[in-house]
C-alpha cells in the first residue's frame, strides 16, 4: 500500500542535503527538548503523586475513614445502637466508639500537651491499622491493668508498694520526647476537673506505658496516645456517652459519598466528615503542588517548540524551489500545510517516544538507589507511582505543543507563489 506523498516528502525533508547539515542538526536538538521535558514531566509527576499516596496511606493507616459526631452536643451518649445503625449503612465495614480529649502529659523531667484517644482495642482493629503500626506491645495490652512498684503518696520515702495502673499506648516521638519507655509511668492531666472553692483543679490520673506504636506521620507520633474507651469515660467523667464513631468503609476514595449515606440514616442530629474533608488543607496543598510543577515544566516544552518553528522556517526557506515545483504539479495549499504539520508531529511524536521510557528509567533510578536515614526523614527511598492518566496528559501536551508550533511556519509554505519561488532559478 503506497504512502500518501505529503508523508513521503515530509519524512524527506527533515533529512537536510549535504551541503546544509543545520536543519538535521536543529531537528535533533527539538527532539532532544522534548524529550527532557518529556522525561522531567514523568519524573516529576511519578514522584509528587508518590508522596501524595504514600501521605494518604499513612493518615488512614492511624484515622478512620469517617468519623460521626452529634451537631448540636459535644458528647454522644446511647452510642451503641447508632453503632450498629451505621454498620447497616451499604459499603461501611465497620465501626467503633471513641473519646477525644486534649491533655498534659508529665514525667518527672517533661511535659506535653498531646491528644488522647479512648478507644475499644478489639473493635478498633477493624476501623484502623494502628493494631499493624504498633512497634512495641498490642492495642489489647490496654485491656489488662498493668501492676507497678511506686512508694507511698503519704511516705514518699517508704518501701514501694505494688499497685495496678490502667495502661496507654504512646507515639514513638511522643515517648522520645518524653523520656519513657514501655513499663514506666507516665501522669495524664486533664484541664477540666472538679470545681472546688480554690476553682477548677486539673484532673491528675498516673497510667503505665504498655506499647509504642509508629505510624509513620511525625505529627501523629508525636502527639497521640491511647488508653481504653472505659477508662477514658471514667477519667473525663464522660458517664456512658463518648465523643463521636469513626467508621471503615469499602472504597476510600467514595468516602465523601458514603458519609453523606450515613448522614441521611441518622438524621440531621448526626454528621459525618470523611478523611479528606479532615485533611482537606494538606491535600489541597499537595494538589496545588503538583499542578504548579506540571505548568512550569510544561515550559520546558514549550522552548524546544520554538526549535520545531526555528526547523521548519529553515526547511520552508531551503526548500522553495521543491514547493513551488509542487504546487505548479497540482499540489494544493492543504497538502503543502499537511506536509509541514506532518514534520512537527514527527519531531513531537519521536521526542514523546523516548520521553516516556527515559522518564521512565530515571523514576527506577532514583527508587532503586537514592536511600534516606528513616530515622531522620520518615521514609527510607522516595515513593514512586506513575499513573496512566498523568502520561496521557504530558504526552498529550507535548504532542499538542508540537502541533500548533507547526501552524506559522506550514502557513508560510503554504503560501509561497510558484512563480515568485522560480523566477530567479
Amino acid at each position: 500500500m503506497a504512502l500518501p506523498f505529503e508523508i513521503f516528502v515530509g519524512f524527506r525533508y527533515l533529512r537536510a542535503k549535504r551541503r546544509n547539515r543545520t536543519i538535521s542538526l536543529n531537528t535533533f536538538v527539538s527532539i532532544a527538548g522534548i524529550t527532557l521535558g518529556v522525561a522531567a514531566l514523568i519524573g516529576t509527576v511519578g514522584i509528587m503523586t508518590g508522596f501524595k499516596e504514600d501521605i494518604q496511606a499513612k493518615i488512614l493507616g492511624t484515622t478512620a475513614h469517617v468519623i460521626v459526631q452529634e451537631r448540636m452536643k459535644e458528647n454522644m451518649a446511647d452510642y451503641d445502637p447508632l453503632v450498629d445503625k451505621i454498620q447497616t449503612v451499604p459499603e461501611v465495614v465497620a465501626a467503633t466508639p471513641f473519646v477525644l480529649r486534649q491533655v498534659l502529659l508529665t514525667t518527672p523531667s517533661s511535659v506535653q500537651g498531646v491528644v488522647l484517644r479512648g478507644i475499644d482495642p478489639q473493635r478498633e482493629t477493624q476501623v484502623t491499622e494502628l493494631a499493624k503500626n504498633m512497634s512495641t506491645g498490642q492495642l489489647t495490652d490496654l485491656l489488662t491493668p498493668v501492676t507497678v512498684h511506686q512508694a507511698p503518696i503519704d511516705d514518699p520515702q517508704g518501701e514501694p508498694q505494688t499497685v495496678e495502673k490502667p495502661g496507654i499506648i504512646l507515639g514513638k516521638e511522643l515517648a522520645l520526647r518524653l523520656g519513657v519507655f514501655p513499663g514506666d509511668t507516665i501522669n495524664v492531666v486533664s484541664p477540666v476537673g472538679s470545681i472546688s472553692a480554690m476553682g477548677m483543679v486539673p484532673k491528675i490520673r498516673t497510667f503505665a506505658v504498655v506499647g509504642l506504636f509508629h505510624s509513620g506521620m511525625y505529627e501523629y507520633d508525636s502527639s497521640l496516645a491511647y488508653i481504653e474507651l472505659g477508662e477514658a469515660q471514667r477519667f473525663f467523667n464522660m458517664g456512658e456517652s463518648v465523643s463521636g464513631i469513626e467508621a471503615k468503609v469499602t472504597d476510600v476514595f467514595r468516602a465523601d459519598e458514603i458519609a453523606r449515606n450515613i448522614e441521611h440514616e441518622l438524621g440531621f442530629s448526626h454528621g459525618a466528615r470523611d478523611w479528606m474533608q479532615m485533611n482537606r488543607n494538606l491535600f489541597s496543598a499537595l494538589k496545588l503542588e503538583k499542578t504548579m510543577m506540571f505548568l512550569l515544566l510544561v515550559l520546558i516544552t514549550i522552548v524546544a517548540s520554538f526549535n520545531i518553528v526555528s526547523t521548519l522556517t529553515m526547511i520552508v526557506t531551503e526548500k522553495q524551489k521543491e514547493i513551488a515545483i509542487l504546487k505548479a504539479m497540482g499540489a494544493t495549499k492543504r497538502s503543502i500545510r499537511r506536509i509541514f504539520m506532518l514534520n512537527g508531529l514527527i519531531i513531537g511524536l519521536s521526542g514523546t517516544a523516548i520521553g516516556i521510557p527515559l522518564g521512565y528509567a530515571f523514576l527506577w533510578l532514583i527508587e532503586r538507589f537514592w536511600t534516606f536515614d528513616a530515622s531522620v526523614y520518615y521514609i527510607s527511598k522516595i515513593p514512586v507511582h506513575v499513573l496512566a492518566e498523568d502520561v496521557l496528559l504530558v504526552a498529550g501536551s507535548a504532542i499538542v505543543i508540537s502541533f500548533v508550533a507547526t501552524v506559522h511556519p506550514a502557513n508560510q509554505a503554504a503560501k509561497l507563489e510558484p512563480v515568485a519561488a522560480l523566477r530567479y532559478e
